[in-house]
């Protein structure tokens, strides 16, 4: 076969960005049209060399009506910017080899019984030519991840349910599909649906062979696999020591060696759970793990730094002092030191610390979000890949040189110079307690001093997430529809230390209730907030945190609870928590006043005043719809303005671009029908054309 130059791939080719002269004209607010313009960079990969980064591109095609991901490398240098990938197919993982002569990926390309299995792996040769599928493995690819020789993988790889070709199912013969049998504790989660026996292990790819060599089986899932320096040993996280893995939380490192017939041995047997892909030193005689909390408070968890014993043992933390979340651990290329993210205070900075522990050294700061560093192998530590983002800057993959950062893609350059952002200013309140809470407080672009605007509270989910630095298209939407934008890292956030972040342990909609008014309370004294124009909402726990603030308080004048719940209760065996449930709430029949308590909600329905809009997923199983049809059901009992809108197929989070325009658009009309801001108040959206119509109930 004729081999193509590598450049020549690049569908789009950006050679060093210069604004382009329309982009000295006037600017203009954000439109909702946009959010289909916004493209999604992420995973930052830097080849060995150091030369390319390669990183994803997730995209919004309008006419289909469809999201893809593609592949994309921009060089060292900034010189230029290439499209690898240009498939209707999602692309994902791309992973240069450590000769440098490969770059492979996980695609699920092919006619539609090709697609039933799962993505598969596919190989570009980075000399040139069309990219070459490696594996075709019934349940598909999960991981991958390249021998230091580049002769093998080792891939995460899924048990193949039978059920997807039910005519071809041993005593059933027919195509309807045949009734799902449950037998676990954990039985279902969201996107995955039903959990059946199936499950993930770890195996191996032999390129010369073409040959596939399961290392690992059983009822548990393996995940996160890492290569040892001499290419002899995998290590990988799992529940495998546990005798019931679906009551736990808690995964241990495990470590096996890359030969058939071998056996796990488990490195770690800590009451906290291990967390995030291992790495090992350059010597190999350690490796770099992240150690979350106990079961009892896994849904609080903030990651802590630790090295283990290549032969096991127990974990020895490096960041003792650093009341902080920490992700994505690098060893440096003379395993001196390591290199990684942490979640402050609204801000993620790159950290390194000395491999032996100590003081941490920040290699960013400001007000910005920089994360997923990737270091090129024997490269200078100095440098690294990095994705960062701020406020008025949409996420780029970025060169980090000396606690500089630099752009290398330029995604989004182009929408980001037509717009004229709003202002995002950091924001301190104190609750009735005596709680000092932080958040930001957006206004609209031209905002006028001591001017009161339409204020609406717009509540982040986890709980424990956080409003950071990033650019938030949501945020920069409100407000240039007249709206100032407060958003809130109440108790329970990320950013604020392990406390702060436990805080909420077992009260759910009380601290978190506190917080939120008192800045709601701030933003008015400040003169910002109009008083008479209060409106919230929110998503997931942003959702069910509006059911509990508009039980709490009548001063808000619309609502919109997103994929939320208030009859927590009634959440158990429909949502995939229970392992959370019972560990902080406990069992239902052993917990009644408690598990009343944090239903509050719904036994005060006859208390709400706010008109309120509910949404959510057809097949959402993280926060399921029945959430939010108990609370349309009681408020229309009620005869209080309500309306319930339902995404056809969709999971927790919307994925048709119709449909996440459409969930922005129906927050704007719902608080402009009630709060009138100054700009025109944008209408209810007709029926979407491109997908089934999201039914209003």
């Amino acid at each position: 076969m004729r081999r193509i130059p590598w450049l020549a791939l690049a569908v789009i080719v950006v050679a060093g960005h210069q604004l382009h002269p329309a982009a000295a004209a006037a600017k203009r607010p954000i439109v909702l049209e946009d959010l289909s313009r916004l493209r999604e960079v992420s995973d930052p990969q830097r080849s060995p060399e150091g030369a390319w980064v390669a990183y994803t591109v997730r995209s919004s095609d309008v006419e289909k009506d469809k999201r893809d991901t593609d592949i994309w490398m921009a060089r060292w240098d900034g010189s230029e910017e290439i499209r690898v990938t240009s498939s209707p197919e999602d692309e994902s993982d791309p992973r240069f080899s450590p000769d440098g002569k490969y770059l492979a990926f996980i695609a699920s390309r092919g006619d539609e019984d090709e697609k039933k299995k799962g993505g598969q792996v596919w190989l570009l040769h980075r000399a040139g030519g069309e990219a070459v599928k490696l594996t075709d493995i019934q349940g598909g690819v999960e991981d991958l991840v390249w021998s230091p020789d580049s002769s093998r993988l080792a891939l995460v790889v899924s048990d193949f349910d039978a059920d997807d070709e039910p005519e071809k199912k041993e005593g059933w013969k027919r195509k309807t599909a045949p009734p799902v049998v449950l037998d676990r504790y954990h039985f279902k989660q969201d996107r995955d649906g039903y959990l059946k026996g199936l499950y993930s292990h770890i195996a191996l790819f032999d390129l010369a062979s073409k040959s596939l060599t399961m290392l690992t089986s059983g009822n548990f899932d393996d995940s996160d696999p890492a290569w040892s320096p001499d290419g002899k040993t995998i290590a990988f996280l799992s529940k495998r020591a546990h005798a019931e893995p679906d009551r736990t939380e808690n995964e241990d490192l495990f470590a096996i060696e890359a030969r058939s017939g071998a056996v796990p041995v488990q490195l770690t047997k800590t009451a906290e759970g291990e967390v995030g892909r291992p790495d090992w030193s350059p010597d190999g005689t350690r490796i770099a793990i992240l150690v979350d909390d106990v079961d009892k408070f896994y849904a609080y968890d903030q990651a802590k730094l630790a090295v283990v014993p290549a032969g096991g043992g127990p974990p020895t933390f490096l960041t003792p002092g650093l009341d902080r979340a920490v992700q994505n651990p690098s060893w440096t290329s003379d395993g001196q030191a390591l290199v990684f993210s942490v979640e402050d205070d609204r801000a993620v900075w790159i950290g390194r610390v000395a491999a032996a522990g100590g003081a941490v050294e920040a290699l960013t700061t400001g007000r910005r979000v920089v994360t997923e560093p990737s270091l090129a192998a024997g490269g200078k530590d100095a440098e690294m890949a990095v994705l960062a983002t701020a406020p008025g800057e949409p996420t780029e993959v970025h060169a980090l040189e000396n606690g500089v950062l630099r752009p290398l893609s330029h995604q989004n350059d182009k929408l980001r110079d037509e717009l004229q952002l709003a202002t995002v200013a950091d924001f301190t309140s104190k609750s009735k307690d005596g709680t000092v809470v932080h958040g930001l407080l957006t206004r609209p672009a031209g905002a006028v001093e001591g001017v009161k605007l339409p204020t609406v509270l717009y509540i982040h989910g986890g709980p424990n997430g956080q409003d950071d630095y990033s650019f938030n298209f949501d945020r920069e939407l409100f407000a240039a529809n007249g709206y100032a934008v407060l958003e809130v890292n109440y108790r329970g956030s990320a950013g604020r230390g392990s406390a702060f972040q436990k805080a909420i342990y077992a009260d759910w909609g009380n601290k978190e209730v506190q917080d939120l008014l008192g800045a709601v309370d701030e933003a008015v004294r400040l003169g910002v907030a109009d008083p008479d124009r209060l409106g919230l909402g929110g998503w997931s726990y942003g959702g069910i945190l509006t059911n509990y603030t508009i039980a709490s308080d009548r001063r808000f004048k619309a609502a919109v609870s997103g994929a939320g719940s208030s009859l927590q209760m009634s959440m158990y065996g429909v949502d995939q928590y229970v392992v959370q449930y019972e560990q902080e709430i406990g069992l239902p029949w052993k917990s009644k006043d408690l598990w009343t308590r944090v239903s509050y909600p719904f036994f005060r329905a006859d208390k709400i005043k706010t008109p309120t809009l509910f949404l959510c997923g057809e097949k959402d199983f993280n926060v399921p719809l029945a959430g939010s049809e108990q609370m349309y059901q009681a408020l229309r009992s009620l005869r209080l303005d309500t309306q319930l809108i339902i995404y056809p197929d969709q999971f927790h989070g919307l994925t048709v671009p119709s449909y996440q325009r459409d969930r922005l658009q129906r927050f704007l009309a719902w608080w402009g029908k009630y709060l009138q801001p100054g700009s025109p108040t944008p209408p209810t959206p007709p029926a979407v054309t491109a997908a089934p119509a999201a039914p209003a109930l």
